[in-house]
């Protein structure tokens, strides 16, 4: 005999548990499937294991997407304070680190605990090492082979995720339903996710990896201000990160690696105090030595500091706070958080997330074309959505 439920959720991540609890809720049967062997496997790998589940200032104006109002109504119905509200009721102690992001004191799996108790009270059955075979419309709804069994539904979610971290089982499953039933997509691209350089730009490089600087990283007139990391592939750390949502194949950054910092005035002050000093000695008093030994070196200042003109400390100052570099590619979705892109929005509803040519079918989380910051705020994309969704299938 085939089972039977009102709502079929393919994916217990974020999204999906936050849809099943809220259906449940509202008293709806509901079966949420994943092939993985546990629930939430990115909240469990996320922020080094203790998870940055929202951010304080989640708003539209942090998310990526082609159509950027689209996200407004979800973010707006459930914010973060409804989600930190459900975090405090479990008694889950947190902290904000830094730029509003919200992590748990604790491990990351406080939070899936939260999430798979909350499904169970609210009736939902969870079935993992599951996977979807095939999706048929039917009069009334959908017909889901899976390995286990067939199961009819009358709303199908898919919150499947993206491509990113494929050694974590993530596929482009989600965006194969979506055109299996003729629905748009937006190209699709790895997001926050480290570059990397040619072989003539990262061989002078080499000696800095695993240093790491405040900066200022620009793409056009979007700029973002934290850590930045030299690695043996080219450029990580956050600032990185949330750039290469922005940056496109050809195009060049701006780093500015004392970003604050008059350097042109700091080494003329040194000059004067200390003529003699060679400019590397100078600049380790402001960068890490090998960062500052290599900006010396490219510089081709040999001479005590008393023989260096204005104009070459000009160029110093340029090469630290104005270094345009073009970065050859990024790690890909092997090592990116998120993907970029996604089924388009244009398709959806986005006070109920159900595809507005399909009806029953919905789509959640970061399938959708709707892409967060760095920091917490793709988490709080998740929730959103899948509380929306929660109050409409």
């Amino acid at each position: 005999m085939m089972k039977q439920v009102d709502v079929l959720i393919i994916g217990a991540g974020a999204a999906g548990m936050m849809c099943a609890v809220e259906a449940g809720k509202r008293g709806r049967s509901v079966l949420i499937v994943d092939h993985a062997r546990a629930p939430g496997d990115k909240i469990r790998i996320s922020g080094g294991g203790r998870c940055n589940f929202t951010n304080l200032h989640a708003a539209p104006q942090n998310y990526i997407s082609r159509n950027p109002h689209f996200c407004i109504s979800a973010l707006r119905r459930y914010t973060q304070r409804n989600f930190i509200a459900l975090v405090d009721r479990y008694g889950i102690a947190w902290h904000e680190k830094t730029l509003g992001q919200l992590f748990c004191d604790g491990s990351a799996r406080q939070i899936i605990d939260l999430l798979v108790t909350e499904m169970k009270q609210a009736g939902a059955e969870l079935r993992l090492q599951t996977v979807v075979e095939s999706i048929e419309a039917s009069t009334d709804g959908y017909v889901v082979s899976l390995s286990s069994e067939r199961v009819r539904c009358t709303s199908l979610v898919v919150a499947c995720g993206g491509k990113s971290i494929p050694k974590m089982g993530a596929t482009g499953f989600g965006y194969d339903i979506a055109k299996q039933f003729g629905l748009a997509l937006t190209e699709t691209r790895p997001a926050l996710v480290p570059l990397t350089f040619d072989d003539n730009t990262l061989a002078p490089l080499q000696p800095l990896s695993g240093i790491s600087v405040d900066a200022v990283v620009s793409h056009g007139k979007t700029k973002f201000a934290e850590a930045m990391l030299f690695t043996h592939r080219g450029l990580s750390g956050p600032s990185i990160l949330q750039i290469s949502s922005y940056w496109r194949e050809g195009d060049t950054i701006s780093v500015a690696m004392l970003p604050g910092t008059k350097v042109f005035e700091a080494l003329r002050a040194a000059r004067a105090r200390n003529g003699r000093q060679a400019l590397q000695t100078a600049l380790s008093e402001l960068l890490p030595k090998r960062l500052a030994q290599l900006i010396a070196e490219n510089s081709g200042i040999q001479n005590h500091l008393a023989d260096v003109s204005d104009k070459q400390l000009l160029a110093v100052e340029r090469a630290i706070n104005e270094w345009q570099v073009k970065p050859a590619g990024s790690e890909g979705y092997r090592t990116a958080e998120v993907t970029l892109g996604g089924v388009d929005t244009d398709g959806l509803d986005q006070k109920t997330m159900e595809a507005k040519s399909v009806k029953g079918l919905y789509f959640i989380g970061e399938v959708v074309d709707v892409t967060g910051w760095l920091g917490g705020y793709n988490f709080q994309w998740a929730w959103s959505s899948g509380w929306v969704a929660g109050q409409a299938v």
